[in-house]
C-alpha cells in the first residue's frame, strides 16, 4: 500500500456518504500494487485483521501508531429497557471494542479548520 504522505488514497476529500468497505480497499491495494495478486492482498488483509481480533480476544491491546490504538473495555450487568414496550430487560456484562485515535490521525482530519 502507498502510504507516502503525498498518497492521494490518504489525502483524498471525504465526501458526505464516504465510506470505505474492506472489499474497496483491497480492490485499491490491488489497482495500487499490480506486482501481487488480488488473492495474495485479500489473504494478507486477512490475515491481519485476524490477527488484531486475536489479540484482543486475548485481553490485549493493538496499537498503529499515527492511526490509533484498539482495546476492550468492559461493560457491567445493567438493567435496562425496551425502547419498544418500555418494559424493563436484564443486559448482561460484556465486552466491548474501543477505539482510541491517534496524534496524527486527529490532527490530519482537522487540519483544515
Amino acid at each position: 500500500m502507498n502510504i507516502h504522505p503525498d498518497s492521494t488514497m490518504l489525502h483524498s476529500t471525504p465526501q458526505p456518504d464516504s465510506r470505505m468497505i474492506k472489499s474497496e480497499l483491497i480492490a485499491q491495494l490491488a489497482q495500487e500494487n499490480p506486482h501481487l495478486t488480488q488473492r495474495d492482498i485479500e489473504r494478507v488483509v486477512g490475515v491481519i485483521l485476524e490477527r488484531m481480533i486475536k489479540a484482543l480476544e486475548d485481553g490485549g491491546r493493538v496499537e498503529l501508531r499515527g492511526f490509533g490504538a484498539l482495546s476492550i473495555r468492559s461493560r457491567d450487568a445493567r438493567s435496562g429497557r425496551n425502547p419498544r414496550t418500555g418494559e424493563s430487560v436484564d443486559v448482561r456484562a460484556k465486552h466491548v471494542p474501543f477505539f482510541k485515535s491517534g496524534k496524527e490521525l486527529r490532527e490530519r482530519l482537522n487540519a483544515d479548520e
